[in-house]
């Protein structure tokens, strides 16, 4: 495949990295240190549709294909050091407007979409429950109908962007006879709904300026406007939607592992061992060269998959190879980059430690390392 970027793309990218290190940057350690998301910042992201890349044009988003928007990612997880706020717009893109570009009603784009790309909304996936993450198929959360809508109940956990979303996309169970396939209903529910409140925020290591809660649902009353796609048809949703997440989100991914590995050549050229720069020392420039190795492999894997997000049915694996590869090299890079750095490295005035905490995450969200490689193993016939 040829990935070469047209005048278009990379102006693209030139221009979310500027504005990235020119709005984003300063006091991006505050933000992380005291745990804050800036409702600002958020707009000035939304002026620039970066939380509507692939929303079409005519919603109010930027209408790139995926190919494009995952350049525009790399270039926001590259100039931008607030891995949080890098992390809140993705979700919202990914696993918010997507499925609602993808399944929801003429109505439901024209009420949602255009305040989803411009900054004006923020929207959270509700679908990880206290017993049930990994594990789709124990979705406790019921529907029931009630007229002509349905009374939502249950507790979601680990909800990005819960305490600060206007919108939630909430999936229940609306048929327990059949199930995760086809007993599953994904809804849009207005976060200031009757019966619908965020728990407090949770103190967490990593992308602490995403903010993070659970969401409660107490007998809340949704109209049958509310359903996404189709009553049943919510467990598909959510699989495509965590297809563009792991196929789309790892490009902040490959951006960090791009910036962090600048910053080690830097130091490794500059700090001096017994009268040489330790670059010249064979132990670190391996380490160094295997930072580099990984960032090329991950963005191969990460382009190749996006490109491939329209066209084709067996997307699921590719996506799930690209989320566990790029995730895990993300860390390993992290860790790299500290032991470059050395005691550079641990101080909280330098991003190395927190990119470190950051892509802890990285492994977890989208499903962790396992379940993906529980995904493949699947595909292959295992």
């Amino acid at each position: 495949m040829n990935f070469s970027l047209s005048a278009e793309q990379t102006g693209l990218r030139d221009e979310i990295v500027s504005f990235a290190r020119a709005e984003l940057n300063p006091g991006a350690a505050e933000r992380d240190r005291d745990q804050v998301f800036s409702r600002d910042l958020w707009a000035r992201c939304g002026a620039l549709r970066l939380q509507g890349l692939l929303v079409p044009q005519d919603y109010g988003g930027r209408g790139l294909d995926p190919l494009s928007a995952v350049l525009a990612i790399e270039a926001l997880g590259y100039g931008s050091s607030d891995g949080g706020l890098n992390f809140a717009i993705c979700a919202h893109l990914l696993a918010c407007a997507v499925p609602i570009w993808k399944h929801g009603s003429a109505e439901q784009r024209q009420r949602y979409l255009p305040g989803m790309s411009n900054g004006t909304l923020i929207a959270a996936n509700a679908m990880t429950e206290p017993a049930a993450g990994s594990d789709a198929f124990a979705l406790a959360t019921r529907a029931t109908p009630d007229g002509t809508g349905f009374r939502i109940t249950g507790q979601k956990t680990f909800v990005s962007n819960g305490p600060v979303a206007d919108l939630i996309v909430a999936y229940a169970a609306t048929d327990s006879a059949r199930g995760y396939h086809g007993g599953v209903t994904a809804f849009l529910v207005p976060r200031d709904s009757p019966g619908v409140r965020a728990g407090p925020r949770v103190d967490k290591v990593s992308l602490r300026s995403c903010e993070m809660s659970d969401i409660i649902f107490d007998d809340a009353y949704v109209s049958g406007d509310a359903v996404l796609g189709k009553v049943g048809g919510g467990s598909t949703i959510f699989v495509q939607s965590m297809d563009w997440e792991r196929s789309c989100l790892v490009a902040l991914h490959v951006g960090t592992m791009e910036r962090l590995l600048e910053a080690s050549i830097a130091h490794a050229r500059t700090r001096r061992l017994s009268g040489q720069a330790i670059g010249k020392i064979q132990a670190v420039s391996n380490r160094i060269v295997d930072m580099k190795v990984r960032l090329e492999a991950a963005r191969l894997l990460t382009y190749r998959a996006a490109s491939l997000l329209e066209g084709r049915r067996d997307i699921g694996i590719g996506a799930s190879i690209t989320k566990l590869f790029a995730s895990e090299s993300l860390l390993s890079t992290a860790q790299d980059a500290m032991r470059t750095l050395g005691g550079y490295g641990v101080l909280a005035e330098n991003e190395t430690e927190r990119a470190l905490r950051d892509a802890l995450a990285s492994t977890l969200y989208s499903g962790t390392s396992d379940v993906q490689r529980n995904i493949i193993a699947r595909w292959l016939g295992l």
